[in-house]
């Protein structure tokens, strides 16, 4: 192989676009496309995809990519495939047609369920099975949805018609036209049918939600050569040689690849991760124990706190409010003025994730006067993606008993140098951006390179890390401390808000 011709390409399928970037053996990124797809809201707290719109526009960008960098399929070494997590399709195996929407992970649609297995005692057994909250977040009870509210296709799935995936399994099996049906070990631990102990799907929460297992996709681990692609989409076949869940990715990316260093994504959500090691670590704080990657045999754990509204909160302001015209005029509005204006915003727009996991808080703007602007408003909504984060890494310090000095952040978000800098103040720790943040791309990319050769290993990787700014904390920690104080009330009076009442809990129970 002659690395020097060769390129890694990453498929990198988020919440509200589709993405390829191609890289080079030093880690820089060569080209890069990116589309939007629809996102769809039939009922409130419902948050669906079109399954083969995500499949299109990825396979656009995929072919917009390689045309933009000059090259053919030859010059690929390898493709990694890194995705938006815990989303949820269900295919007909024949047709590979989806037989309903994608349900997205913000979709609150089973959280009544949820309420009735907590109420059976069935969290504990799934915590300690999976590591995860039982909540209507990750894939099980999404799966379960389709399978009793689409006509016909729990028999289907029982009868072996039917594929379930998240969207990396959705992707291969489309790149492979049907070959393959397969997930990665990080996908897997987010659906809450995979013991992560065991490494197996677990066949006591198979019966719990009532899927088949011959619907489920086949376990592999992070790095290692899957298969060929088989589409018209390149003109030779290419390895397919990684897949990692978008948020394990960025950790590896990152290279947070000792126990104690923890990234943070700021995309749609916010999601904090930090590399536990050969161990897990079980949360006393609400927080997600889950496999960061499999390479080479040996797994690695993490602890994860996800945050449901960051990016999210900013596209609102854009969106539902119309105060800005795009999420890019944020840190220039949040600016124009000297504080928060004593607003604070919890934007609880699809409930609260941790450390709360509060699935009926909904959002709240509190402290609004005569006096408040839109640039009131917008800095809260910054400030608020800080203080999510704050929460979250202040759960993470008290279950593994080490403060973390340093956190590394990519994401969208993170050029916004307001943004960081309240970050540091708040944590009271440096915050470091790397120059090249595309983390979550990078990372599947570094996975697909070891797997293939593309690179000799970790070492080789360390070598072409670079950072673009690093931000210390400025502001005088009693300031900090009000800060927080203010939010912590502001989120009380957030929680809980979505009243259930026993009759219509009964009616969805049955």
């Amino acid at each position: 192989m002659n690395n020097q011709k060769q390129f890694i390409l990453a498929l990198d399928q988020g919440t509200t676009s589709s993405r390829s970037i191609i890289f080079d053996q030093l880690g820089r990124p060569v080209a890069t496309a990116q589309k939007p797809f629809q996102q769809l809201f039939p009922q409130p707290g419902w948050v669906e995809h079109d399954a083969n719109e995500i499949w299109s526009t990825q396979a656009s960008v995929t072919a917009e990519v390689i045309a933009k960098a000059g090259l053919n399929g030859k010059a690929i070494a390898g493709i990694g495939i890194t995705n938006q997590r815990e989303t949820t399709v269900v295919w007909d195996r024949k047709t590979s047609q989806p037989v309903y929407n994608a349900i997205v992970w913000q979709d609150r649609r089973t959280a009544q369920f949820c309420d009735q297995l907590r109420a059976e005692g069935k969290s504990d057994m799934i915590r300690e099975k999976t590591g995860l909250i039982l909540d209507a977040y990750f894939s099980a009870t999404k799966v379960k949805w389709i399978l009793d509210h689409v006509e016909g296709a729990r028999e289907r799935a029982e009868n072996g018609e039917l594929c379930f995936g998240t969207i990396d399994s959705w992707l291969i099996w489309k790149l492979t036209m049907g070959k393959m049906h397969v997930t990665d070990v990080t996908n897997a631990s987010r659906t809450m049918l995979f013991n992560i102990y065991t490494l197996q799907w677990d066949n006591q929460l198979l019966d719990l939600f009532h899927i088949p297992a011959s619907i489920l996709p086949v376990v592999k681990s992070c790095s290692e050569v899957y298969g060929e692609t088989a589409t018209t989409l390149f003109a030779t076949k290419i390895p397919i040689a990684a897949i990692a869940g978008d948020q394990q990715a960025a950790l590896f990316g990152q290279l947070c690849l000792t126990p104690g260093s923890a990234k943070n994504t700021y995309g749609t959500g916010c999601f904090l991760v930090m590399n536990t090691g050969d161990q897990p670590v079980v949360s006393k704080n609400n927080l997600l124990t889950t496999i960061g990657w499999q390479l080479n045999g040996k797994v690695t754990y993490a602890l994860e706190g996800s945050v449901f509204s960051a990016g999210a909160a900013v596209q609102w302001l854009a969106d539902g409010l119309g105060i800005i015209e795009s999420s890019t005029q944020s840190e220039a509005l949040a600016t124009s003025v000297s504080d928060n204006g004593g607003v604070y915003f919890v934007p609880s727009l699809t409930g609260l994730g941790a450390p709360y996991w509060d699935q009926y808080a909904r959002g709240l703007i509190i402290g609004i006067t005569r006096g408040t602007t839109a640039a009131h408003i917008t800095r809260a909504t910054l400030e608020s993606i800080c203080f999510q984060v704050y929460d979250v890494m202040h759960a993470m310090a008290s279950d593994t008993g080490t403060d973390v000095v340093e956190l590394k952040v990519d994401g969208g978000a993170v050029a916004n140098d307001f943004l960081m800098q309240f970050q540091s103040d708040v944590l009271g720790v440096r915050v470091i951006r790397p120059q090249i943040q595309e983390s979550t791309a990078l990372g599947v990319a570094y996975l697909a390179g070891l797997a293939v050769g593309y690179w000799n290993d970790i070492d080789e990787i360390k070598e072409h890390q670079l950072l673009d700014n690093v931000f210390e904390p400025q502001m005088e920690s009693i300031k900090v401390t009000r800060l927080i104080g203010n939010w912590n009330r502001a989120v009380e009076r957030a929680r809980n808000w979505i009243v259930v009442d026993d009759e219509e809990l009964l009616v969805e129970k049955n």
